[in-house]
């Protein structure tokens, strides 16, 4: 497990999966993720199966778990994944499901310490993300995890009857490796 002050992250289990399928039907939670149809648990357990299939270090999804007294409760995934072991890049992507524990810093200590994750034990050089530029949550979290704008892909996603730009921004090791020193 990879632990944080309130947060850890764990590898997902096939427990999970009725509370990802509870997730991934709620519009609310999925609002800013390319889900626009309703998941069965069947479709899930198909994907948690792929994922088995793929060693950790080609990229996997985690569970993010809060601390909440002294119980651990799972509360979203998060993940590095499409680990391009020639480049030593990978994509990242996190979901905060469990919308009681929206904005009060969980996702941003799950972020940080998913980069740790990437940058310590994967030996990533660059970690990117997409993120929809409706969503000021996510980028405010995003930048002050140390990511930066690399580019816009305009209006690439079509969502809830409207056309969106899709950002994309990413983080590098030496400035991962800066933030640290830094007391971040």
């Amino acid at each position: 497990m990879i632990t944080g002050k309130r947060v850890r992250l764990r590898a997902i289990e096939r427990e999970d999966i009725p509370t990802f399928v509870r997730w991934l039907n709620d519009r609310e939670v999925t609002q800013f993720l390319l889900i626009n149809s309703p998941f069965s648990k069947a479709m899930e357990e198909q994907w948690f199966e792929g994922q088995l299939k793929h060693p950790p270090y080609e990229g996997q999804v985690l569970a993010i778990e809060a601390k909440v007294g002294d119980q651990w409760l799972h509360i979203g995934n998060t993940g590095i994944h499409q680990v391009d072991p020639v480049n030593h890049s990978a994509e990242f992507g996190i979901l905060i499901g469990e919308k009681a524990y929206w904005n009060q810093g969980y996702g941003g200590e799950a972020t940080r310490l998913a980069l740790q994750h990437g940058f310590d034990d994967l030996n990533l050089h660059r970690i990117f993300l997409r993120v929809y530029a409706n969503n000021p949550r996510a980028i405010a979290c995003y930048t002050t995890a140390g990511f930066v704008l690399e580019g816009a892909l305009r209006q690439a996603i079509y969502k809830n009857g409207a056309y969106i730009d899709e950002i994309v921004m990413g983080i590098l090791k030496p400035e991962w490796d800066g933030l640290k020193s830094g007391g971040e």
